[in-house]
C-alpha cells in the first residue's frame, strides 16, 4: 500500500481513558484488544448513565521502544477519578507527521515503516511517541478487511519541528 504521510500541527490535547501496560511486540495482537475491553467494561456503564459524554474510537499510545503503552479510548472530557484500573490520560500534543491505513491490523507495521522512513528521508526527528487510533468497527470489514481504518501518528521532535 502506498501511503499519503502529512505533517499536521495538534494543538489541542486530547481526553483519554486508558489502562497502562508493557508488551512484546508478538503480544500486540492480544494487549491492544483486552485493554481496550477493560476500558470499554469500565466506561461504558458511565456513559451509558449519562456520566460521560463524548466517547470514542479505540486507541493504542506507544510510550517508548520498549512498548510501554496506553490502551483505551477518546474521550471529550478528562476521566477525574481511577475506575477499575482505568485512568485518565492525553493524546500528546505537537507536530506530527500522520497517515492513513486501510487493511487488517497485521499489516499496520508497513504503515509505521513507512512514517519512518519518510521522516529520516526528510530529516524528521522523532519523539519517541505514535498511536494508532482505530475507526469504530463496521460490520462490512469482516468480509472486507482491506476497508478496515487506522489512523497512524507520530509525534515529531519539538526542537526538530521548529
Amino acid at each position: 500500500m502506498d501511503y499519503d504521510i502529512q505533517i499536521e500541527t495538534i494543538s489541542t490535547p486530547r481526553p483519554t481513558a486508558v489502562v497502562r501496560r508493557q508488551a512484546a511486540l508478538a503480544d500486540l495482537p492480544k494487549v491492544v484488544p483486552d485493554g481496550c475491553g477493560i476500558v470499554w467494561n469500565v466506561i461504558r456503564p458511565l456513559r451509558d448513565s449519562g456520566a460521560i459524554k463524548g466517547v470514542g474510537r479505540n486507541l493504542a499510545l506507544y510510550l517508548d521502544d520498549a512498548i510501554n503503552l496506553e490502551v483505551g479510548i477518546e474521550l471529550e472530557q478528562p476521566l477525574n477519578q481511577p475506575r477499575g484500573g482505568v485512568i485518565g490520560s492525553t493524546l500528546p500534543t505537537g507536530t506530527v507527521a500522520t497517515t492513513l491505513h486501510l487493511g487488517p491490523y497485521q499489516q499496520l507495521k508497513d504503515a509505521h515503516a513507512a512514517i519512518r522512513a519518510w521522516c529520516a528521508k526528510r530529516g524528521h526527528a522523532l519523539d519517541g511517541r505514535n498511536w494508532e487510533i482505530y475507526d469504530h468497527w463496521r460490520e462490512e470489514w469482516s468480509a472486507d478487511p482491506s476497508r478496515i481504518r487506522t489512523d497512524v501518528y507520530y509525534l515529531l521532535s519539538a526542537a526538530a519541528a521548529g
